[in-house]
């Protein structure tokens, strides 16, 4: 059977039509705007507990990172001008702006020397350490549907999540609104 030049351009077309919807699909976070943000707990990098429900109130900026990741190191710089333009900040609609990390790592190490190289001071770091040579399996990763980084999400103060994967000129542009 002989097929046409055509015919053939027709069926690559839809083939990577379809691995793109494909990869959108798989990529897509679980949670978008105006659903509830999903509480839970885990151990800081002081070993303090965190609970994502106690920073209610503010903005919250919850950033999956990893030390592993070049485009996560490359954002960091973005991230830290965020945090001490906003991190002071009373917001006539919540008490201040927060960043929650969760670092996707399987080198504990690692991951604190890469909190110190990029200056990333504020104290809420979490580290969400893979049981297996798997990235991503970790239960807040799970909890969020995260299977890349960097991801974000933004929750409001009444813990609706307001954006996801918000560019840092796009979360500059909103919070100097509130």
């Amino acid at each position: 059977m002989k097929v046409s030049f055509s015919t053939f351009l027709l069926v690559v077309a839809l083939g990577l039509g379809a691995l793109i919807a494909g990869r959108y699909l798989y990529f897509k976070p679980k949670f978008i705007q105006g659903a509830r943000a999903p509480d839970f707990e885990a151990p800081g990098k002081d070993g303090q507990p965190i609970r994502l429900s106690a920073l209610r109130g503010n903005y919250i900026l919850l950033d999956f990172w990893g030390s592993w990741c070049g485009p996560c190191r490359r954002q960091s710089p973005e991230l830290v001008k965020l945090y001490q333009k906003y991190g002071d900040k009373t917001f006539r609609d919540g008490s201040g702006f927060r960043l929650l990390s969760v670092g996707i790592e399987q080198d504990k190490d690692r991951w604190k020397q890469a909190i110190l190289q990029d200056g990333l001071s504020w104290s809420t770091h979490i580290l969400d350490q893979s049981s297996s040579l798997r990235f991503f399996n970790g239960p807040i990763a799970a909890l969020y549907s995260v299977r890349q980084v960097p991801s974000s999400f933004l929750i409001n103060p009444d813990g609706y999540i307001m954006g996801v994967n918000l560019e840092p000129e796009a979360l500059d542009r909103l919070l100097s609104k509130r």
